[in-house]
């Protein structure tokens, strides 16, 4: 049963690889300190990424099945929706093992290695966070029963992929998405152009997203016991019959029923038709 599944070949990294991994962990490592959730930053310390080079799919998967049971396997690429559900139902999270080239460093279309296991490998260290990517797949796969794997797919892209947290009185970053991109690290947290949304599960799954920009609409948790427990408590067969009925809200749009948070977490609600910002940046 190979599920699409492929040898990482770690020998087969050049050093100039090894190197260009380097040059993203650092970077990415000193300027992430004061903006990621703490769970990410002791992931790292637990799986010991700080090891220079590409790490070892083996070696990080012994260290990851240690403190949650998840290990890494590889893949080539973009795979079918069943076999990415149910890697993640059984705990097991997918990665591509290319590495961006130079010409790449700040921008590829394609998640590589330094995205998937950068960006997403540390905090399924977090048991949390750990059971709600499993139970992502778990529910992915009766998403695909249902039709709306497109609903689904919000989820993770507004949570897995582009999420901030609350973190005292200031927000920090978890998402994939930002964590492994240096401009997008510092866009989320700094600019005044993106809103910042108190997460509703409802909202989330009508909200449309797109992959060629900057998020204008950043979903901000609680805490990842928050995540686990609405997954895990909603039916969500009866929600998806609900949200066919439901307008979707398009790309950097603000209902009146939102929480706006600024970076000090205040929430207030936009008053019904005030405009949202646009970014232009890219």
């Amino acid at each position: 049963m190979d599920k699409c599944l492929i040898p990482q070949e770690w020998n087969r990294y050049s050093p100039s690889e090894h190197a260009m991994w380097d040059t993203l962990f650092a970077r990415q490592v000193s300027m992430l300190s004061t903006r990621v959730a703490p769970a990410f930053l002791e992931g790292i310390d637990v799986l010991r990424m700080s090891k220079p080079g590409i790490p070892d799919f083996d070696e990080l998967s012994e260290r990851l099945h240690k403190a949650t049971g998840w290990s890494v396997v590889a893949v080539p690429g973009l795979i079918p929706d069943d076999v990415f559900f149910e890697h993640l139902a059984n705990r097991r999270f997918v990665a591509g093992r290319f590495i961006r080239t130079p010409e790449q460093i700040d921008y590829l279309q394609e998640p590589d290695v330094f995205h998937d296991v950068f960006g997403h490998v540390p905090l399924l260290v977090h048991p949390m966070f750990a059971d709600y990517m499993q139970a992502y797949g778990q529910g992915g796969l009766r998403a695909m029963k249902y039709g709306s794997i497109h609903r689904l797919a919000r989820l993770y892209w507004y949570t897995v992929e582009f999420g901030l947290i609350r973190d005292g009185s200031g927000l920090k970053l978890y998402g994939a998405g930002i964590v492994s991109s240096n401009s997008e690290s510092l866009f989320a947290l700094d600019s005044d152009s993106p809103n910042r949304l108190a997460f509703d599960l409802k909202r989330v799954m009508r909200t449309k997203y797109r992959i060629d920009d900057f998020q204008q609409n950043y979903f901000v948790i609680d805490s990842f016991e928050q995540l686990l427990r609405e997954t895990l408590e909603t039916d969500f067969g009866p929600l998806y019959a609900e949200l066919e009925a439901a307008p979707e809200i398009d790309v950097g749009a603000v209902v009146s029923s939102d929480r706006i948070i600024s970076l000090g977490t205040q929430i207030h609600a936009r008053t019904r038709g005030s405009p949202a910002p646009i970014s232009t940046q890219t």
